[in-house]
């Protein structure tokens, strides 16, 4: 039987007949062409015959398993979107199934509306990347000579790609690493290869605002809806619409804004703070974060049911130390976006200066080879930036033998723009490094308890 033009084909394939009877009546009534099978193989030559426009799937499934049949419907027509239904013990599954190219999946017990949406939202989705790959190719135009990532070691290059894969998807991203690896440039890359490119691209900094302050932040609210709330406010999701938000340390959110979150992902839906009104959320959502979400969801302070959401494709963001040779590439890229800046002819680093920016460990990452790179050019009174134009605790890696032997830091340069938290870092690594890598050491002479060091530094 031919269908006709217009009409979604929707496939079930759950091995519980109770389920797909179910299935079959709700899809039926919301005037869906539905299949239905309870078999693995079967759905395969379901799809061959005559495809479909949405598939659902039950993760377990005694002979073909969820993640197999996934795998085999992706083969087939990688365009077609997977819905994995999964019961509360297989959510890990699911979020597997999710890394594998599944659009969402659902928990089990199903409830009718949810199924409804998440099935909308596929065939919404569907219809969106038709329309935006004309726009996409001329969006990624308009970004080809972005400043967005500079290097060539192998730690960049692995994230870069899996960066690249994950973007066009409609998954949801968290990008994991320490403060100052770049997070936010990564997810505007995220974007600008995403279908999403031509729509806004907005970033909240969760940890930046106060708690009541963040949640009529992100959803908005209505007028009157708390003292000082004179008219409606746009949340920063609905500044999204269409586009991409990026909710950096989601780590430091409170219980009552990881709920509305989980709203967000789950049902595609927010609501304003002290308003009625559903508003659908058209937007994809990039999560980042410097803390270790697993540990804060065993300590209880973050829902396990959002980490599993946010978790869908995981790219961790490599520290700068882990980067080799890209120290160097770097710091001659700041120079000349510096120089330019300042208005200073500079033409590179004398080669003791290049060994001591190499040598350093960079705890603050990229953004404290930046902030280095800014002073130097400032201070900079020739057109070689040296090691005394480096921070003091920086220039101990080698001995410059054109200076006196009196010369050497016993201090470390903290620049401006560094958190508390980047700051104690530097203090802890370099006081670390003087120690010979020594914790008990180290921690005797900071005034800490060692297991303070190994909670901060791992080991």
């Amino acid at each position: 039987m031919e269908v006709s033009e217009g009409v979604a084909h929707i496939l079930v394939v759950d091995d519980e007949h109770g389920i797909l009877a179910s299935l079959e009546r709700i899809f039926a009534r919301e005037g869906y062409d539905v299949s239905t099978t309870d078999s693995g193989d079967e759905a395969i030559n379901i799809l061959r015959q005559r495809g479909a426009d949405v598939v659902l799937a039950d993760v377990m499934m005694p002979k073909m398993s969820g993640i197999d049949l996934l795998r085999a419907v992706k083969a087939i027509s990688p365009s077609i979107d997977v819905l994995m239904m999964t019961a509360f013990g297989t959510i890990e599954k699911a979020v597997e199934c999710m890394r594998e190219g599944a659009y969402d999946f659902i928990s089990k017990p199903l409830k009718r509306a949810l199924v409804v949406r998440s099935v909308q939202r596929a065939l919404e989705r569907r219809a969106l990347l038709h329309e935006n790959r004309a726009l996409r190719a001329q969006a990624m135009s308009l970004h080809a000579d972005d400043d967005v990532v500079v290097g060539s070691s192998n730690a960049l290059r692995a994230t870069l790609d899996l960066v690249a894969q994950a973007a066009p998807s409609e998954a949801t991203i968290l990008l994991e690493g320490e403060s100052g690896t770049g997070k936010e440039l990564l997810a505007q890359r995220i974007h600008a290869l995403s279908n999403r490119a031509l729509g806004p691209f907005v970033a909240v900094n969760c940890a930046a605002l106060p708690e009541g302050l963040l949640e009529s932040e992100l959803f908005g609210h209505e007028k009157g809806a708390f003292t000082g709330a004179f008219s409606r406010h746009l949340g920063r999701f609905e500044r999204a619409q269409g586009g991409t938000i990026v909710l950096d340390e989601i780590g430091e959110t409170s219980s009552a804004v990881q709920v509305r979150l989980l709203r967000v992902l789950q049902e595609g839906e927010i609501e304003r703070v002290g308003g009625g009104e559903v508003i659908r959320a058209d937007v994809r959502v990039v999560a980042a974060t410097h803390r270790n979400l697993k540990e804060l969801v065993a300590a209880g302070k973050f829902r396990e049911d959002l980490y599993y959401r946010l978790n869908v494709i995981p790219v961790v963001v490599p520290p700068l130390r882990e980067r080799h040779g890209d120290v160097v590439i770097l710091a001659q890229h700041f120079l000349k976006r510096f120089a330019r800046k300042n208005n200073k002819t500079i033409e590179g680093f004398s080669e003791l200066a290049l060994a001591d920016l190499d040598a350093y460990a960079w705890p603050g990452n990229v953004r404290e080879l930046e902030n280095t790179i800014e002073r130097a050019v400032v201070l900079c009174r020739g057109e070689i930036i040296g090691r005394d134009d480096l921070p003091q605790a920086m220039r101990r890696q080698t001995e410059d033998p054109s200076r006196s032997h009196h010369h050497h830091s016993d201090g470390i340069f903290v620049p401006y723009g560094t958190t508390m938290g980047e700051a104690e870092m530097m203090l802890i690594t370099q006081t670390l490094e003087r120690c010979g890598g020594d914790k008990k050491t180290a921690a005797r002479l900071l005034g800490i308890a060692p297991r303070t060091i190994y909670r901060r530094v791992g080991g």
